[in-house]
């Protein structure tokens, strides 16, 4: 009857959590990745039921020693509350302090074991102590984390010794005294707990001074990480005054605990205490002489005295950020292009990015969002073949957003059954734009139009950033696809693998664990629907391998007809010795070891290892072999699309701005710092943003898709350097770092934006455009190798005042040598300054004569939309200057009006 009553309570108990384990192991299964959630539940048991058993056995036989140990102290023997009683109730406290025990060191050290054990090596020793940074990465933090656990344990046993003994003086009190003084000490127990638990507490003391002396000696250790000297990572007086200040420590440590045990036997705790004491005392004096050490020895003469150790930091940073392996080359500029040159580098010069991915997005959202209830969330940059041509493009999917649906429509119904995925993507070159200035969108609406040789054969996208709501799938009601003109609407079923079958049981259980009643009672659910849990893209990956750190800015990618999600993940640690932290965290090491690539319609997620030397990314191959797969395994068709990404590349950029010096006494002066170069965006100044360009790379036969960001020296604008990072096929992850000639100035960005300000042409249209309410947007400075020469480009763009109008791109700054010109294109700005063809005039080409109107049958409705055009661009054309544009517009508006004013006659 007990076990019955038992098993109810545990069932009513952690009936959350049962639910929690179906519904979840049914999820991973669903994946193909059962094993990867059975690894961790199987570790947390095998660890939890031992340290449980051990632990509850553990507290029961120190409490029952805590018993007799009172009894005998207060003569207790009759009266009150039996001693089998007693024994039955310690029981309880016992078995919840194991259970308490087990789940939070097994909680919080799986994973940290299962690392230990299946740890790979660095082959990369520590300069101090010789031994691989795997000791440092997987095994250190295992064995700290058990010394605080201990600890944390030690001090539980302190608070329950004092509790123990106050609920017993309450329970059981003294009832015989064998003399006056016994009953004069009894009389004040509550204030005497130290007495009577003295054999405990000295227990206590001898453990916490052994674990002491265990931390003291890997103490050592975390001198690496040290931040006190001259340099990250131990330092001269680290080596010669730490390191043996921890290690006497250690000794005193391990005297004070066999001193405890003197004092205890002999009754003596004075003498006892005087090795604690002393330990305190050898501590302060320690740090005074690491002080006077550092200040006397070290700061007069820190070169000589730090250079080994500047080195170790030097040499460990590179090789924590992957920046060991950077190939430098000189970038001699000579700045002797030609119009040839620009014809043999016709693919850089076509993909050079005119567009915005700012001004972009919203263009997309005005443009090709369609309904209210779809959203462009950002706007991705990759790289396409687009009819034999390689070309650098903007691409954004078309994602439903149901916080967007009016609220009469956000019924159960149209949450869950109806309203279930988005519709397609845009997509358009960076170097293009309309006559209106905006993207000249090679796919467009919905159903998608291609106007390219990619094709979109899938388009509904079920799983990406805004799905947060589950679905169920093939059900009575069929699903919303997309709009068609008018009230009309475009309907679907799900033809996908994804979800779990709500058949039989499982639709109770789903009832259960989402908490919502019409799943159970809809008429439109049947056998043989499924739910879809878990469709936003970064809460899935984190969902299958929290350990690993997830790129935010996910890219959607078109192959074979269908969209894929690609999400950069990182192995990053804090743990890397002599390295200087860069991230969040003090997290000092990262490698971009994975690709996790997402179907948008099934939600097949495949974790693919980008880095094979990254030993952390292994370590978890070894523990999970069920979740990872080479890169080769990948298709072909995605893999053209992976991309060197920018949070690692601007992480390395930062690093490199000060460890590209290997010198150490040029390193510890800091006498040749960079920075990344400044630039001025919009209205404001910024670093220069790292960014994605089709390029050749100088000595290089063909254009690549490289990750470049300029730098300049400390405090001073001109160029010092560029580095990049290669994306494509064999040569991916490479950097290189092109070094600028140190005896010429170089333009650096701001000096561009600087001669741009300057330039009293360009100054006079940029006031002219900022009036009337207009707003004149600064795109980014794009600085272009080509050949033995550097191109500057930036677009401008004009946001006309009237609501919700969209940045256009008017304009296209040029800078080369000693040049600089404003132009309506690139091509006319090239052709201005390398001379190809004539020189052509700064407006936009309008007819000679006046567009003669289509037809005399255009009714009155289109007459006036035409009008309306014509004034606008009038308006426009007048903002910015352009009277010859602005009287052609005028007189087409005065043509139109004659048009209206005879068909109303008629």
């Amino acid at each position: 009857m007990l076990s019955i009553l038992a098993a109810v309570f545990v069932f009513v108990g952690f009936f959350n959590e049962i639910i929690n384990f179906i519904v979840n192991y049914q999820w991973f299964s669903e994946l193909g990745y059962n094993e990867v959630f059975l690894t961790k539940l199987k570790t947390q048991f095998q660890l939890g039921i031992p340290i449980f058993f051990i632990s509850t056995l553990f507290y029961y036989i120190y409490l029952i020693i805590l018993k007799k140990d009172y009894y005998k102290k207060t003569q207790t023997y009759e009266a009150g509350i039996s001693e089998k009683r007693i024994n039955q109730m310690i029981l309880i406290p016992s078995v919840f302090l194991g259970f308490i025990t087990s789940t939070s060191i097994a909680g919080k050290l799986w994973l940290r074991l299962l690392m230990y054990f299946h740890a790979e090596g660095f082959g990369i020793v520590d300069p101090i102590f010789s031994k691989d940074v795997s000791f440092y990465i997987f095994k250190l933090p295992v064995i700290q984390q058990l010394l605080s656990t201990i600890i944390g344990l030690l001090v539980t046993l302190v608070f329950i010794t004092f509790a123990f003994y106050a609920v017993m003086f309450f329970i059981k009190k003294p009832t015989y005294y064998a003399s006056e003084e016994e009953i004069k000490w009894n009389k004040g127990i509550l204030k005497n707990f130290t007495d009577i638990a003295v054999k405990q507490l000295t227990m206590i003391g001898v453990i916490f001074f052994m674990i002491l002396a265990a931390n003291h000696y890997l103490a050592a250790y975390d001198l690496l990480y040290s931040s006190t000297g001259a340099v990250y990572g131990a330092g001269y007086t680290d080596i010669h005054v730490s390191l043996i200040l921890y290690r006497i420590q250690m000794v005193i440590s391990l005297l004070s605990a066999m001193a405890l045990v003197f004092g205890y036997f002999k009754k003596s705790w004075k003498k006892a205490l005087l090795l604690p004491a002393a330990l305190v005392v050898v501590t302060i004096v320690g740090n005074i002489a690491a002080l006077g050490i550092e200040k006397l020895v070290v700061e007069p003469n820190v070169i000589a005295k730090e250079t080994p150790y500047i080195q170790n930091n030097i040499e460990y940073t590179r090789k924590a950020y992957g920046l060991q392996d950077v190939t430098v080359r000189e970038f001699n500029v000579e700045n002797n292009l030609t119009a040839e040159d620009l014809e043999n580098n016709q693919e850089t010069i076509k993909n050079i990015r005119i567009n915005d991915y700012r001004p972009t997005i919203e263009s997309y959202n005005q443009l090709q969002a369609i309904r209210p209830y779809y959203r462009f969330v950002d706007v991705d940059i990759d790289r396409y073949v687009i009819n034999g041509e390689y070309k650098q493009v903007f691409l954004a999917p078309r994602e439903l957003d149901q916080d967007r649906l009016s609220e009469n429509a956000r019924t159960w119904v149209n949450q869950h059954l109806k309203y279930t995925h988005g519709y397609g993507v845009s997509l358009s070159p960076v170097n293009a734009v309309t006559s209106e200035g905006q993207p000249e969108l090679l796919i467009r609406n919905i159903p998608p139009v291609s106007s390219t040789d990619i094709e979109i054969e899938r388009p509904e996208i079920y799983f990406g950033e805004l799905t947060n709501q589950y679905i169920i799938v093939n059900t009575k009601e069929k699903e919303f696809d997309y709009p068609l003109g008018g009230d009309a609407n475009a309907e679907t079923m799900y033809e996908g693998r994804a979800g779990i079958s709500l058949s039989g049981l499982n639709r109770l259980l789903y009832t259960l664990h989402e908490r919502s009643l019409k799943i159970l009672i809809s008429n439109s659910i049947t056998s043989d629907s499924r739910i879809v849990r878990d469709r936003n893209i970064l809460d899935r990956v984190n969902k299958i391998a929290p350990f690993i750190h997830y790129d935010e800015d996910p890219y959607i990618v078109i192959d074979e007809g269908r969209l894929y999600w690609i999400i950069d993940g990182y192995t990053i640690t804090s743990n890397y010795p002599y390295a200087t932290p860069y991230m969040a965290g003090r997290n000092n090491y990262i490698r971009n070891a994975v690709k996790v690539v997402i179907d948008a319609y099934d939600g097949d997620t495949q974790y693919y290892i980008s880095d094979n030397d990254d030993p952390v990314i292994q370590t978890y191959r070894n523990i999970f072999p069920q979740l990872f797969k080479d890169l080769e395994e990948m298709p072909e068709g995605l893999k053209d699309h992976i991309r060197y990404p920018q949070v690692l590349f601007d992480i390395q950029a930062e690093v490199y701005e000060l460890y590209h010096v290997t010198n150490p006494s040029i390193f510890y002066t800091e006498e040749d710092v960079w920075n990344i170069a400044q630039e001025k965006y919009a209205a404001g100044q910024q670093n220069v943003e790292s960014q994605y360009m089709i390029m050749k790379l100088p000595g290089k036969e063909k254009e690549e898709f490289v990750l470049s960001v300029p730098y300049t020296p400390n405090r001073m604008p001109n160029m010092t350097a560029i580095l990049k990072a290669r994306n494509d096929g064999e040569y991916y992850g490479e950097l290189i770092l092109y070094r600028l000639p140190k005896d010429q100035n170089i333009y650096g960005p701001m000096q561009i934006e600087n001669r741009i300000d300057g330039d009293s042409q360009i100054s006079q249209n940029l006031t002219l455009w900022g009036e009337g309410g207009s707003s004149v947007i600064r795109g980014n400075l794009l600085v272009i190798p080509i050949e033995e020469s550097l191109l500057y480009v930036e677009p401008l763009y004009i946001r006309a005042s009237t609501q919700n109008s969209l940045p256009e791109v008017k304009k296209v700054i040029v800078a080369y040598k000693d040049q600089i010109v404003m132009e309506t294109t690139l091509e006319i700005a090239l052709e201005k300054i390398f001379g190809t063809t004539a020189p052509r005039e700064t407006t936009p080409e309008v007819p000679s004569e006046t567009p003669q109107l289509e037809s005399p049958l255009d009714d009155i409705q289109s007459l006036i939309q035409r009008a309306n055009k014509a004034f606008e661009n009038a308006n426009r054309s007048s903002q910015e200057g352009n009277w010859a544009e602005y009287g052609k517009y005028i007189k087409e508006l005065e043509e139109i009006l004659k048009q209206m004013n005879a068909e109303m006659s008629n």
